[in-house]
């Protein structure tokens, strides 16, 4: 993949001036989640400017899951903007607590640094030249409406299905699932599932091998975060290969993390784990395990979608990762990223519409 020196990125005070814009989101439906129904999220822009050159990035967290989720989050990032423009070098800043903010200013002096024209990465993607695959996430309903969205997914062109479950009845979503598959077999799609935590240590392992007729790919996150012990006897029982994502959050040493618990998968979502070089640290502690990994996005806008769309398109592996639509909300950025079937893409030639400051 194509490397940068963050540290570099980051040591841009020259003139620097970081103008935090917040911004609301409407989501064009709700959308239901184990966590509770969306139909707004707030977020911060960052907006970078060196030598008339402005670069923009994004912060934003997630209600009971960001562990920067706190009542002083927008004074939070007030602070940093003004101890950046006070002269603070971003490189030498403990944004450990902050991890969507470290994120956000990340994303904004990458593109500050490419002469603000939101290209982070030169790759086929990030020019116009190649789509970018993705799964087809179907969003929490009754089953009937997942079905549908499933079916519209597959005619889009989409060959990987992401399912939440722990939300209904266990039987009842087995029920589901084995539909699921009686209509779109193992060798028509790739489904993936994510749990949310949503299961306790004593149910989960009865949980996983009711699916394991299912050709599941991987199951995310079975039990609730922090039981390292729970979680490895799960990760070396399971009939059905173990993905951690909210374990990864409060995880301060990668290595020992998958050393102990030694999942087959992780996901890796940017706005939750401190940018996109914090991921980068957990792909290299990953690699020696054989730990799979997986890039998601998590509900950005345009540009933390556009960011995370590029750095994934970098790595170049050919696989197809959890990167978001652009497509949730009805006052999103407008940007040049567009769906094409089951796959991201850029339009060089379209403007960005960034918010005024």
């Amino acid at each position: 993949m194509e490397k940068y020196d963050l540290k570099g990125v980051l040591a841009l005070r020259t003139m620097l001036q970081i103008t935090p814009v917040p911004f609301a989101l409407h989501f064009k439906r709700p959308a239901a989640t184990s966590r509770g129904t969306l139909r707004l999220r707030k977020i911060v822009f960052l907006r970078a400017e060196r030598d008339g050159v402005v670069g923009w990035g994004e912060c934003g967290v997630v209600p009971g899951l960001s562990r920067d989720d706190r009542p002083d989050y927008v004074d939070a990032i007030q602070d940093v903007c003004h101890a950046i423009n006070s002269g603070a070098d971003p490189a030498e800043l403990d944004l450990a607590a902050l991890p969507s903010v470290a994120f956000g200013l990340e994303v904004a002096l990458l593109d500050l640094t490419g002469g603000g024209q939101q290209r982070l990465f030169d790759t086929p993607f990030s020019r116009g030249e190649a789509a970018l695959p993705i799964h087809g996430l179907i969003w929490m309903d009754t089953p009937s409406a997942m079905l549908d969205q499933i079916e519209r997914k597959i005619s889009q062109g989409c060959r990987v299905i992401k399912l939440k479950v722990g939300a209904l009845p266990f039987e009842d979503e087995l029920a589901f699932m084995v539909e699921v598959r009686r209509r779109w077999p193992a060798g028509e799609i790739e489904l993936r599932l994510d749990a949310n935590g949503a299961w306790q240590p004593a149910e989960a392992l009865e949980c996983l091998q009711k699916l394991a007729n299912l050709s599941v790919a991987f199951l995310e996150q079975p039990i609730p975060p922090g039981q390292w012990q729970a979680m490895a006897g799960l990760c070396a029982a399971s009939p059905i290969p173990i993905a951690l994502d909210e374990e990864l959050i409060a995880a301060a040493d990668p290595a020992l993390l998958l050393a102990t618990i030694r999942p087959q998968h992780i996901v890796l979502k940017p706005s939750l784990l401190g940018g996109l070089a914090a991921c980068q640290r957990w792909i290299e502690a990953a690699r020696p395990l054989a730990v799979q990994w997986w890039i998601n996005s998590l509900l950005e806008s345009n540009i933390g979608l556009n960011a995370i769309a590029q750095w994934t398109s970098a790595l170049d592996d050919g696989r197809v990762h959890g990167v978001g639509t652009g497509e949730l909300f009805s006052n999103n950025v407008p940007s040049s990223l567009w769906l094409d079937g089951c796959g991201l893409r850029i339009d060089p030639a379209a403007a960005w519409d960034f918010p005024s400051s």
